[in-house]
């Protein structure tokens, strides 16, 4: 007997009907499924395109404590507890220190946030874009953004489903979270390479990798070692998301099958490998990919916002990227509202959310430049609290960036403290400077730009 599918096959099909919405955001993460949510919770007509399929395969595992309280205004503080493993902390281990430190949240400025979750981004991003589609978001699947059209009154925008389906929206406005595709800053030529900064990442997941005891469990851990670093994340499931940010030099160096190259380069790191003794790659499956810092020269227009990755990336050290992603999908609403209903108030509402969106960037990643340089990790590794200094550094790890807490003084006090350490070694100085110099020259393509898995 045939059983015959009775789901019409759409081939190519072109809708010549133009929909119509209030909003149309592009990329159903974090950053554009919480700008979704928010925005049809107000009423707006908003439709939601993301190019996969949930649940689908993302990199960005550990959050921040200050993710936290976007989860209560979302109303997802028990689902995200429920799939998340509890994360109160993070663990440094260096090649040149006999010892690790563990360092809590709950040291931080603010004792309010002692802790955040590590998460299966699938599961995660997945429960964002259905609680979009909850509060009346029309979202949709396996829907490719191809083309928008500005104009002054709104945006005219082409997506391609996976069977071939085209559509056309004529939407108010466009909110582009469409994450490291960066669409709108590629199509206004805005992107750019990020000068002060430039590194890749090979990583993968591992059954029965050693973690500690207790509440210690889930905490993360930065590996440093020859080439960059390694992250080490614990997961609710049992596996451990291991991945090492190198930079562009040593990946141009590959010359094997990219799951080799990734065992070579555990080897690398002998405390990395003595907490794998017994473990194993989960699938036989190792990602890379490449590129992984650059900005954008703005991140909105009259008709648009480019929200999280989709405006600029640093490097993930600092877990930073789903924080920053989700909090300015909450920062969009007002200017949305305003260009929507207050035109007049929107161009300074615009310049504001500019300033807002270089500055979680900014501060972290002051950080960032230096978490590899000798003298930033001698103060991570003998952390001191004078004139709270380490209160405050923790309180920058922790996200809470902008919030009330006066964190500032005392991290200006720590870049002073940093400079005049470095004047006080000036041979190790320089070495380190020109040292970092040399990895973030740019030598061309790496692995591509998306995500791709070897095997």
């Amino acid at each position: 007997m045939n059983i015959v599918d009775p789901t019409p096959v759409r081939s190519h099909v072109v809708t010549t009907d133009v929909e119509a919405c209030d909003v149309l955001v592009i990329g159903g993460g974090p950053a554009g499924s919480t700008a979704a949510a928010l925005l049809a919770q107000q009423g707006r007509k908003v439709v939601l395109l993301e190019k996969a399929h949930h649940p689908r395969f993302h990199i960005g595992e550990s959050l921040l404590p200050a993710n936290v309280a976007l989860f209560d205004r979302l109303g997802l503080r028990e689902q995200i507890e429920a799939i998340g493993m509890p994360k109160y902390g993070v663990e440094f281990v260096s090649p040149d220190h006999d010892h690790t430190v563990a360092l809590e949240f709950a040291e931080a400025w603010d004792k309010s946030m002692p802790y955040a979750w590590q998460v299966r981004r699938s599961e995660m991003d997945e429960m964002l874009f259905r609680n979009a589609t909850a509060h009346g978001a029309d979202t949709r699947e396996g829907w490719r953004v191809r083309n928008v059209d500005f104009d002054a009154d709104g945006a005219t925008v082409q997506a391609t489903h996976d069977d071939g389906e085209k559509r056309t929206w004529r939407a108010r406005f466009v909110i582009d979270a469409s994450g490291r595709d960066t669409f709108l800053s590629n199509k206004f030529k805005a992107k750019q390479k990020n000068p002060k900064h430039n590194s890749s990442a090979l990583f993968g997941h591992f059954a029965n990798a050693l973690r500690g005891e207790g509440k210690l469990e889930g905490n993360i851990t930065i590996f440093w070692f020859a080439h960059g670093w390694f992250w080490y994340i614990p997961l609710a499931d049992g596996t451990t998301s291991i991945g090492a940010v190198c930079w562009p030099y040593y990946l141009k160096s590959r010359t094997k099958p990219v799951k080799d190259f990734f065992a070579d380069t555990i080897a690398l790191c002998p405390q990395l490998v003595e907490r794998l003794k017994d473990a194993t790659l989960v699938d036989d499956a190792v990602y890379a990919t490449g590129n992984y810092s650059y900005t954008s020269t703005h991140c909105s227009g009259e008709r648009y916002l480019m929200l999280g990755d989709a405006f600029t990336f640093v490097d993930p050290v600092f877990s930073s990227g789903v924080y920053l992603a989700m909090h300015s999908a909450f920062e969009s609403v007002d200017v949305v509202t305003a260009a929507l209903e207050r035109p007049a108030q929107a161009a300074a509402l615009m310049q504001r959310f500019e300033r807002y969106m270089r500055k979680g960037p900014r501060e972290f990643s002051w950080f960032i430049f230096r978490v590899t340089n000798p003298t930033m990790r001698e103060f991570f590794m003998y952390p001191q609290n004078p004139m709270r200094v380490k209160e405050a550094l923790m309180s920058l790890l922790a996200g809470d960036i902008y919030g009330k807490t006066p964190i500032w003084r005392s991290l200006r006090i720590i870049k002073t403290m940093y400079w005049l350490v470095s004047a006080g070694h000036p041979r190790r100085t320089w070495l380190a400077w020109t040292r970092r110099r040399r990895n973030i020259r740019d030598l061309g393509p790496l692995v591509g730009e998306n995500v791709v898995e070897a095997k």
